[in-house]
C-alpha cells in the first residue's frame, strides 16, 4: 500500500567495507548517489551491517531495495536479481551475511503486516572477502552494472532517474586516488 499517495522507496546498501567486495552493497548505493540525482520519495541509506536498526525505515517505505554481496551459484562477480516471491526461497540458502537480521526484519514486517509492496535484492556474487578496505579490482569493474541495476529496478517502478552532469566520487574513491598518487 502507497502511504499518502506517493510512492516512498528506500534503497539501503547493506556490507562490511572493511571486509573488500563484502561491501559491494554499500558503494553501489553510493554510486548511485553520486551518478544520479535522487527524486523526492527515494532515500539511500548506508545500512552497512546493521540490522534492527533498519525497521523503522522499512516499515514506513513501499517499496525496498537493497544492495549487497550475495552467495548464489554462478561465477564471482555475477551480478544478481532477487525480487519478491523468489526472496522467500532464496533465503532457505545463505544468500547474504546480513540475511539472518534481513529475513528476521522481512519476517517481522511481514508479521504485522507493514512488509513492502515490492523487495528486490540487487547483488554481486564476491571475488575476495579478505580483511582488507576497498573492493577488488573485478569487484570495481563490475560496479557500474549494479549501478545500472538498481537504476533500473527504480526505472521499474516508475522512477526515472536524470543522470547528474559530473559524477561525483565517494569518499572511498577519493582515498583511493590519493594513496595511488601518494606511491607513484
Amino acid at each position: 500500500m502507497e502511504r499518502g499517495g506517493a510512492k516512498k522507496v528506500l534503497v539501503i546498501g547493506m556490507g562490511n567495507v572493511l571486509m573488500q567486495d563484502e561491501g559491494i552493497g554499500v558503494r553501489a548505493v553510493e554510486a548511485l548517489g553520486h551518478r544520479y540525482h535522487i527524486p523526492d520519495g527515494v532515500t539511500l541509506v548506508d545500512g552497512g551491517t546493521t540490522g534492527m536498526e533498519l525497521f523503522e525505515p522499512m516499515r514506513e517505505c513501499d517499496h525496498l531495495i537493497v544492495a549487497d554481496a550475495v552467495n548464489a551459484n554462478v561465477p564471482p562477480g555475477s551480478l544478481v536479481r532477487i525480487a519478491n516471491d523468489e526472496i522467500r526461497a532464496f533465503f532457505r540458502t545463505k544468500l547474504s551475511n546480513h540475511q539472518l537480521g534481513l529475513s528476521d526484519l522481512l519476517a517481522l514486517l511481514t508479521l504485522k503486516g507493514e512488509a513492502p509492496g515490492h523487495i528486490a535484492i540487487i547483488g554481486m556474487v564476491p571475488h575476495s572477502l579478505e580483511n582488507k578496505l576497498g573492493l577488488t579490482p573485478e569487484a570495481t569493474a563490475g560496479l557500474a552494472g549494479m549501478v545500472k541495476m538498481l537504476a533500473d529496478e527504480l526505472a521499474g517502478l516508475g522512477i526515472e532517474l536524470r543522470p547528474r552532469d559530473e559524477a561525483g566520487i565517494g569518499h572511498w574513491q577519493r582515498q583511493a586516488a590519493l594513496e595511488k598518487a601518494a606511491c607513484a
